[in-house]
C-alpha cells in the first residue's frame, strides 16, 4: 500500500474540489468551442485542477507522512477560514472594497501581527487595485453594498 503522504492527501482534497467544480459546472451552458458559454472557463479550470491534483497523488510520495504532521499552524488556518467565512457571508451586504478591506487588515494585524500604517497600506492597496482590476478594466460587476462602496 502506498504511504498516506501530506502531499497525497492535498492533491485528494484539491481533486474531490474539482469534481464538485465539474459537478456544479453542468448547470452552466458550455456553449462551444468557437463560441464559449460562461460555463467553460470553471470546466476547463476544474479539469486542469484535476489533472494536476492526480499528479500530486502519484507523485506525492517524498513528502511528510501525515501522521508526523504538527499542527503548529491551526490558529493561522482558522483565521483564514474565519476571514473567508466573513467575506463570503459580507460581500453582498458591505460591497467587494470595503469587505476585502476588512478581512484583509484583520488577518495582517491580528494573524501577522504588522504595524498599522503597514496593515493599513496592504489592506487598502489590495482592496482598491483589486476592484480597479476587475471593475474598470476587466469590466466585472462587483457588489457595492449598503454604503455604495
Amino acid at each position: 500500500m502506498r504511504t498516506l503522504t501530506v502531499d497525497r492527501v492535498a492533491g485528494a482534497v484539491l481533486a474531490v474540489f474539482a469534481l464538485l467544480v465539474l459537478w456544479e459546472s453542468r448547470k452552466i451552458p458550455f456553449g462551444t468551442v468557437a463560441d464559449p458559454g460562461p460555463g467553460a472557463l470553471p470546466v476547463l479550470l476544474a479539469v486542469l485542477l484535476l489533472v494536476c491534483s492526480i499528479a500530486v497523488i502519484v507523485l506525492g510520495k517524498g513528502g511528510d507522512q501525515i501522521a508526523a504532521v504538527e499542527w503548529k499552524e491551526w490558529r493561522h488556518a482558522l483565521a483564514i477560514l474565519g476571514a473567508c467565512a466573513f467575506l463570503a457571508a459580507a460581500f453582498e451586504r458591505l460591497g467587494y472594497r470595503l469587505t476585502l478591506f476588512l478581512a484583509l487588515f484583520a488577518l495582517v494585524k491580528l494573524v501577522e501581527r504588522k504595524g498599522w500604517v503597514a496593515s493599513l497600506a496592504f489592506a487598502a492597496g489590495f482592496a482598491l487595485g483589486t476592484h480597479y482590476l476587475f471593475s474598470t478594466l476587466l469590466r466585472v460587476q462587483l457588489p457595492r453594498g449598503v454604503f455604495g462602496f
